[in-house]
């Protein structure tokens, strides 16, 4: 089983409906392709990065996608360059069966090497919530593959869902952290969640957003936007969420996006039709407006590869 990825893109209408409705784009990560690593200024307020991909031939394995970038000690370079601290890594299904787990435990190992405290098992798919035990699988299975250091969901199931229908979806994904916990023993779960559950009421009160953090113990606060400022700028889009983290002592970070417009749901979603020094400048905007927060952990960039291919323009 190949676990797609799923999205979070605001679009400027997209906002509008976020307010009122539920607007958000599914897709699936783009293979952008380039070898080359250039570091961050020594102040970049960017600590991680999701990775979605891997290394594998898939003349070997179907699950295979046979990129380069994510070989264990290019992984480490480009983490040493930039001076990540987090790394979100993506893991298949079944990841304890097959070439997967060698890589994998390779891939921890070099990363930690490299500077990296966190590395997570990075995984998700829309069903899972309707399925808790299929999250408790998977995570067991990451586990035994790899001696990662936390699990990282990406479960978007709001996707296909209106506001009327949140908090039944919200009551899914608590069942489902739940149950991967249990798989996970000792491990902490985190997740990466949209804005705009900061900006939904649950009938109990609360938001959707505050009624999923007592599950985490820690959250990606993803605010795609191609600017800190404004009303529909990074910083606007993620306060609530990260106050509402802060509050409950829940460690966060603030997601970004380097895909293109296309992939992202509109060029002001992503930084990836700008230039690296953009990302650099208005990131470091946020965190001059959000640092001060409990538990702010840094800016996290969507995704390795196109974030690659940023910085190779």
């Amino acid at each position: 089983m190949r676990v797609p990825r799923l999205r979070s893109a605001v679009t400027a209408s997209a906002l509008a409906l976020a307010i009122g409705g539920s607007a958000l784009i599914a897709t699936a990560p783009a293979a952008a392709v380039t070898q080359r690593v250039a570091s961050t200024t020594p102040t970049s307020a960017i600590t991680g990065m999701w990775a979605w991909g891997n290394p594998i031939d898939p003349a070997v394995d179907a699950r295979g996608l046979g990129e380069a970038q994510f070989e264990p000690q290019a992984l480490a370079d480009f983490a040493a360059a930039h001076k990540l601290r987090t790394v979100f890594l993506s893991v298949p299904w079944a990841a304890d069966e097959g070439p997967f787990s060698a890589w994998l435990t390779d891939a921890v190992a070099a990363l930690h090497a490299a500077g990296v405290t966190k590395v997570a098992a990075l995984g998700g798919d829309a069903a899972w919530a309707d399925d808790p035990s299929l999250a408790a699988d998977w995570t067991a299975a990451a586990l035994r593959a790899a001696p990662f250091d936390a699990i990282q969901f990406d479960v978007e199931p709001w996707v296909v869902s209106s506001d009327d229908q949140l908090p039944a979806v919200v009551a899914k994904l608590q069942a489902m952290y739940d149950s991967a916990k249990t798989a996970a023993g000792s491990v902490p779960i985190g997740a990466d969640l949209p804005w705009w559950l900061a900006a939904k009421p649950q009938p109990g009160g609360g938001t959707a957003f505050d009624a999923l953090l007592p599950r985490l113990k820690s959250v990606a606060i993803v605010a795609f936007s191609d600017h800190a400022g404004g009303t529909d700028g990074i910083v606007a889009l993620a306060k609530p969420a990260a106050t509402a983290a802060a509050a409950k002592r829940i460690p966060f970070t603030i997601g970004v996006e380097t895909d293109t417009p296309e992939v992202a749901g509109g060029p002001s979603a992503t930084f990836g039709d700008d230039t690296a020094t953009l990302l650099e400048s208005e990131t470091a905007k946020v965190r001059s407006q959000l640092s001060s927060l409990r538990g702010y952990g840094g800016v996290t960039v969507e995704h390795l590869l196109s974030w690659q291919d940023l910085i190779a323009r």
